[in-house]
């Protein structure tokens, strides 16, 4: 065979390592052109292809009595009874997003937006786990803010509310952001639509948008090392970059929503993809070999924003609001007149063809021509090793105890020269950016449009999204939304008739996204295991219960043994704590090589994130509860006691004493499940009024977290400490199986008969609710106190935290 036409650089610059293009010369008995070297480079990619991560995958569960469709498919679908069917995702924009923040953001929420339609469902809600660096640094600044500006655009001009979601600031994530975007819809069509094409010589639809030169290789990119060059400042490099990252139009968007709801409704449509990543080059190979036909498609035909673009550029860009359809023959016609009357293009483009190939024409030519298995699922695998034990930053972060920080009592602890009482720590942890108030994020975001939220962001552990499908689904174009500001957004409107015709339907869903990454970092298994744990604790403390998740696991390179070993194990961790906690997943995302090459070339990974998307059933939306105090005199619980915390990871100890070390607090299944069915039996019953979970900051924070919320104060007594453990530990170590919950006094004997008899002495009445704008104290006994303080004290320094951190700086 001849020599290759393309010099290893050229091949490297395509993703493609030197072995890998040997396989594709072996797999067309040729070498590749340059339009088939650009297919190979993006759906070889991690991104496409999971090569590095797909056979740890393998090990999750993905069946369940509520799954209706699985991994494999635009989106997972599970079955929520009376007729809602639910289809939800979560994806990643990181790279994007550290190049152009506000354009790398919007295209994020809009691609997963298309993940949820694709399917043949109305988007709902749409929630985000975003990380970034230190805010004291202009350069996160800048990311951050174009980030959430940019959620809050799309979510905003689309018309779909952004219900919750969570946001950490850690250095380990100053060079490579993390922005992954979570959505979830109501099925309309009677049948799901997916994305297997079929029918030789049914014709090939394009629809939506025009097609240009932006987002070029974006798969490829996110598949790759950030350097110091693509995070500069300077104008020349990041528009050096810019054209990996795409450019959305939210209010395309929303026509393309309606066009393809009513284009589905039809029956007229075989098959449908998003031209997400990989654009043409993935929709094309992905609809053959999942309906093991064929597909040809003539690029002249493509709507083109851009003149003299040639076929690379046709197959590789990833410009947004595009869709492929399969259509049936004789009916094509009427789809494009559904996407004509609602401003946007569709074209037949091409048509099924038996043999499983994908063949690309252009000007009359043969431009591309490549088996659809070889690109779409017969893709390189590599099975790589395990760490045969932990690497020595763990083991060295193993070795930390309690006993190497300063000697503390119960009124503070001796740092260094300087003495801090206990309202000092609690209030320096409320000014952490990832302990405080969000509510400069989310003012921004239109949570209520649509009319669905039940609870506003902030106000408790999860969203609740009434569930009622929405009525004159199809306006006319020129009454669509235009902004942010919706009509009939008020909460309090009466229920619409249900899926099933019941004008009374009491049903909601509840959804969170949770991931510790510094639990993670210090030990994947263990950590993995506590962000599934906490997003179903988080579930039932609204009253939901757990039903499925999705995830996106952010990690560094897998060809770094650390890294993979943080992958592999905390892929274990997820696949134990699905099966224990009946959530199967029913897809997700893999984001790896999250990493910033330095100045001398050196890889700085992010903590591992796998971000847990868990989606809950709520039977009844009048019985759901937030996190703040209700009334004066409710009584006051933390279920699961005798579930050890820990210092190990803990927020405190890494603001306090600038460490990030120690054993991560360990997952108790049998106990998480007991607290779990405890609280919401509680909140169903009606004795519950109010529920939150011990999570970063410990019970301290949590307890300051009620208050805030409520507005009312607390008086806490504990228990004093007990084999050595030490004042720290008790006010703010970390453990999972907690929940702090409040009862109206009436119910606390029923509440206290009930928690005997199923959770036997893992709990403890600790307290009472005082009057508004009260104190929170906690104390040992009637001894003095170990934390006093206002809550105008408490509020002042968490509500203003970020904004601060903002304003102050510019």
């Amino acid at each position: 065979m001849s020599a290759s036409p393309f010099t290893p650089e050229e091949i490297a610059s395509e993703g493609i390592k030197p072995e890998e293009y040997e396989e594709i010369v072996k797999r067309l008995d040729r070498h590749p052109n340059k339009a088939e070297l650009g297919m190979f480079g993006v759906m070889w990619s991690e991104h496409c292809c999971y090569k590095n991560s797909r056979p740890l995958l393998k090990q999750f569960p993905t069946t369940g009595k509520h799954v209706l469709v699985g991994p494999g498919e635009n989106a997972g679908v599970v079955d929520l009874g009376d007729g809602f069917r639910l289809a939800f995702k979560i994806e990643s924009h990181n790279h994007p997003s550290a190049v152009e923040p506000f354009q790398g953001a919007t295209t994020g929420v809009g691609g997963i937006l298309r993940d949820i339609f694709t399917m043949g469902a109305r988007p709902i809600a749409v929630l985000n786990s975003l990380r970034f660096g230190d805010l004291e640094d202009a350069k996160t600044r800048r990311i951050f803010n174009g980030v959430v500006e940019g959620i809050a655009h799309y979510g905003n001009c689309t018309g779909i509310p952004t219900v919750g979601g969570e946001v950490y600031f850690d250095r380990a994530y100053s060079g490579n952001p993390l922005v992954n975007a979570m959505a979830l819809g109501l099925m309309e069509t009677e049948e799901i639509v997916k994305a297997g094409a079929s029918g030789i010589g049914n014709p090939v639809l394009y629809v939506g948008s025009t097609t240009g030169r932006d987002g070029m290789g974006g798969a490829s990119f996110a598949s790759a090392e950030l350097s110091d060059e693509s995070m500069d400042e300077s104008r020349s490099e990041r528009l050096r970059q810019r054209p990996a990252v795409q450019v959305g139009d939210p209010f395309l968007e929303k026509s393309l929503i309606e066009a393809c709801l009513e284009a589905f409704k039809t029956g007229a449509v075989v098959a449908a993809q998003d031209m997400g990543a990989a654009g043409l080059t993935c929709s094309t190979s992905e609809m053959a070999e999942k309906g093991g036909v064929g597909v040809e498609l003539d690029l002249d035909k493509i709507p083109a924003r851009e003149t003299g673009m040639i076929p690379y550029e046709y197959l590789l860009s990833e410009s947004q609001e595009r869709m492929l359809f399969v259509a049936q023959k004789g009916r094509e016609g009427e789809l494009i007149e559904i996407f004509h009357r609602w401003g946007l293009h569709a074209v037949v483009a091409g048509e099924i063809i038996e043999e499983a190939i994908v063949r690309i024409f252009h000007q009359g030519k043969i431009a591309a021509e490549v088996p659809a298995a070889a690109l779409a699922e017969d893709t390189p695998i590599y099975h790589r090793e395990i760490l045969s034990e932990p690497p020595e930053y763990a083991q060295k972060a193993w070795e930390w105890t309690p006993a190497s920080l300063p000697p503390c009592t119960e009124s503070g602890i001796q740092i260094g020269e300087k003495w801090q009482s206990w309202n000092d720590v609690l209030l320096q942890l409320l000014d952490r950016p990832s302990l405080a108030s969000k509510h400069w994020i989310y003012r921004q975001y239109d949570h209520q449009v649509q009319n669905n939220t039940l609870i506003l962001p902030g106000a408790a552990d999860a969203a609740v999204i009434r569930l009622r499908p929405a009525i004159n689904q199809n306006p006319p174009p020129n009454s669509l939304p235009r902004g942010g500001e919706q009509e009939g957004s008020n909460p309090t409107l009466p229920l619409q008739r249900g899926a099933g015709g019941d004008t009374h339907n009491q049903k909601g869903v509840a959804v969170t996204t949770d991931c510790n990454s510094r639990y993670v970092y210090l030990h994947p298994y263990e950590g993995a295991k506590a962000a599934v744990a906490e997003a179903a604790r988080n579930l039932s403390c609204v009253g939901a219960q757990a039903i499925a998740i999705t995830d996106n696991l952010n990690f560094g390179s897998p060809e770094n043994p650390v890294g993979y070993w943080q992958l592999a194990l905390a892929c274990q961790g997820i696949a134990e704590a699905c099966k224990e906690l009946e959530t199967p997943v029913t897809g997700g995302n893999v984001s790896l090589y999250n990493e910033t090459l330095d100045s001398e070339g050196n890889p700085q990974a992010i903590y591992p994130t796998p971000v847990i998307g868990m989606v809950g059933l709520v039977p009844d939306i009048t019985r759901t509860c937030g996190q703040g105090w209700q009334t004066g005199g409710d009584r006051i619980y933390l279920l699961g006691m005798g579930s050890p915390v820990t210092l190990g990871g803990s927020e405190y100890l890494a603001a306090i004493h600038g460490a990030i070390a120690g054993h991560p607090p360990i997952v108790n299944f049998e106990l998480e499940r007991k607290v779990q069915t405890a609280c919401r039996r509680g909140i169903r019953e009606g004795w519950v009024k109010s529920a939150h979970d011990c999570s970063e900051g410990g019970l301290a924070v949590a307890l300051a977290e009620c208050c805030i919320s409520g507005n009312l104060g607390a008086e806490i007594i504990l228990n004093p400490p007990q084999n050595g453990q030490r004042w720290d530990e008790i006010l703010f170590g970390e453990g999972g199986n907690l929940i702090l919950v409040a009862i109206a006094s009436e119910f606390s004997r029923v509440w206290e008969d009930y928690l005997q008899a199923t959770l036997d002495n893992l709990w403890q009445a600790i307290g009472t609710v005082t009057q508004p704008e009260g104190n929170l104290r906690i104390s040992q006994s009637d001894r003095e106190s170990a934390i006093d303080v206002k809550i105008c004290n408490i509020q002042e320094n968490w509500s203003r935290a970020i904004e601060r951190r903002l304003t102050d700086r510019q």
